[in-house]
């Protein structure tokens, strides 16, 4: 086995100096030399470890296996500030446009960095918190070692390469320009080949489980898995240009392509926003209330609710287009039926801290979970009352929608994974709680007021522009141009870089907490027996 590993891994090598020497791009080329690079060392290192004496079989570790959770928890917290410190310095470019360097060659211009903003805060930092949490989750509740070896560390490094492959083609320009599916086809079919390892994993963990009852949480991470393959796999189908060549073709073309694109872009905020996260929900706030799942029943019906439910909901983002209108129409109702599972799940993570609500003055973990859940239920308020076409009308295209995606990703996303890594850090690492307790209610404040700006202030921005587009004079011509709107909405684009920064810097204690966590001596076990 060793020896076919050896083989392949030069094949790959070999293949990817070929590609490199005929690319007729840069991104390309420079994406080929990485995987050679990576194959190279690949090799090496099993060539190190080849002639090696086989483990005996007694000695086969029976532990869980936390190696890829404990990367995934560092790999988040470094993409995260990655992803924040864009995002500070897009919305500082939007205000002073003096910083869309002209040196930079457009590099470093408002239209590259804004999909790098938002694929390293969404793949990156929401992507490494989902496959390590998901890893953690489904070894405890299933009582085995993770399925597959070694797999779930290709997983996990596997995982990173794209990520570096997609942040460097969206600064060299090399995107397909879809919304949350800027990778050009290669970079595609490459994770698309790290998804089916990971579902191989994560499945092969559930079929060996030693517990019979599946966990609702595996439920919503393998919903996440399972839907987020199927969005990835049709919304990206492409006809290369060339084979040494990052430019592709889309095989749809016009309304059928905005279609599926927004089935796409809306199921990726249901099943890898939303669903993947409740995952997470569902897992660590009873974990942390030291309280029972408040109904396990409404657990299920959230869960096949959601799952039926959102599937229908995209078209709501083509209202006014050339969509036919009861396409936009099917796409509002199912938006507006949706609140009402979503808030199903919302009362079911609040309520399971019944009896346990002093624990939200005491600690920090709890606050960050309900603050979390409380941003999940105003976001999913919001989101079914702007697909109604008359506020659709006012709304979209402007700044409220940016105010109310952030809303959900800072608050919803961005909280539940500081809670889950301040939960797991100290478990992980075998330390008995985090460094300081007074950092975490710094980092929780920080967030939280971060968040109110930027949402606020969009919301004021974005109904004002609104307002402004639609204002027209006694003889029916528009009053403002659009010079004017942006003018105008200068305070709160200011406002709105506060935010982020606060944000960023409640992040930043984040990751100072961990760092003087995991430099405290261990005081217990890292690897924990499986249930017999």
């Amino acid at each position: 086995m060793d020896y076919v590993k050896l083989a392949l891994l030069a094949l790959v090598a070999v293949l990817a100096a070929i590609a490199a020497n005929f690319a007729r791009d840069m991104a390309y080329q420079l994406h080929a030399l990485l995987i050679m690079a990576v194959a190279a060392i690949a090799f090496v290192w099993q060539l190190r470890r080849t002639g090696e004496p086989p483990v005996p079989a007694g000695a086969v570790p029976t532990g869980y296996m936390d190696g890829p959770v404990r990367a995934g928890v560092i790999a988040t917290a470094f993409w995260g500030i990655a992803g924040f410190l864009v995002g500070v310095f897009i919305a500082l470019q939007l205000t002073f446009p003096e910083l869309n360097f002209d040196w930079s060659e457009g590099y470093l211009n408002f239209g590259r960095l804004r999909p790098l903003h938002t694929s390293a805060v969404i793949f990156a930092f929401g992507g490494n918190a989902l496959i390590a949490t998901s890893l953690y989750v489904v070894q405890r509740t299933s009582g085995v070692r993770l399925w597959g070896g070694n797999l779930a560390w290709v997983v996990f490094w596997g995982y990173q390469l794209f990520i570096v492959m997609a942040a460097t083609g969206y600064l060299l320009g090399a995107t397909q320009s879809k919304e949350y599916a800027e990778p050009e086809w290669y970079v595609d079919l490459f994770l698309t080949i790290i998804w089916v390892f990971y579902l191989a994993v994560f499945m092969g963990t559930l079929i060996t489980r030693r517990e019979k009852h599946i966990y609702v949480a595996n439920w919503f991470y393998l919903s996440f898995i399972v839907t987020v393959a199927m969005l990835h796999v049709v919304n990206n189908l492409s006809i290369p240009v060339s084979i040494f060549g990052s430019r592709s073709i889309q095989v749809f073309s016009g309304v059928q392509d905005a279609m599926v694109q927004w089935w796409y872009g809306h199921n990726a905020v249901g099943f890898f926003l939303t669903a993947g996260f409740l995952g997470m929900m569902y897992y660590f706030v009873p974990k942390q209330a030291n309280r029972p799942v408040y109904s396990y029943k409404l657990s299920i019906v959230h869960f096949w609710s959601l799952i039926f439910i959102y599937i229908w909901a995209g078209p709501h983002h083509l209202h006014y287009t050339a969509l036919p209108d009861w396409a936009s129409t099917l796409g509002m109702v199912f938006s507006v039926i949706l609140w009402m599972p979503s808030w199903g799940g919302m009362i079911n993570g609040l309520m399971t801290l019944q009896g346990a609500w002093d624990k939200i003055r005491t600690d920090p973990i709890i606050r960050f979970f309900v603050a979390s859940l409380a941003f999940y239920g105003m976001s999913t308020f919001e989101g079914p009352m702007m697909s109604i076409r008359a506020v659709n009308s006012l709304s979209h295209y402007t700044e409220w929608t940016i105010g109310h995606v952030h809303s959900g990703a800072l608050g919803w996303n961005g909280l539940i994974v500081f809670g889950a890594i301040y939960y797991l850090t100290p478990k992980l690492w075998g330390r008995s709680r985090m460094y300081s307790e007074a950092a975490m209610n710094a980092h929780f404040w920080l967030a939280m007021i971060g968040i109110v700006l930027y949402a606020a202030s969009m919301w004021v921005a974005g109904i004002m522009q609104g307002l402004q587009w639609r204002e027209v004079d006694q003889n029916g011509f528009l009053v403002n141009a659009f010079a004017d709107t942006v003018g105008a909405m200068f305070p709160m684009y200011l406002v709105r870089a506060l935010g982020g920064v606060l944000y960023l810097g409640g992040a930043l204690i984040m990751v100072w907490n961990m760092v003087m966590t995991l430099r405290q001596p261990q005081t217990l076990a890292t690897t924990i027996q499986p249930a017999e």
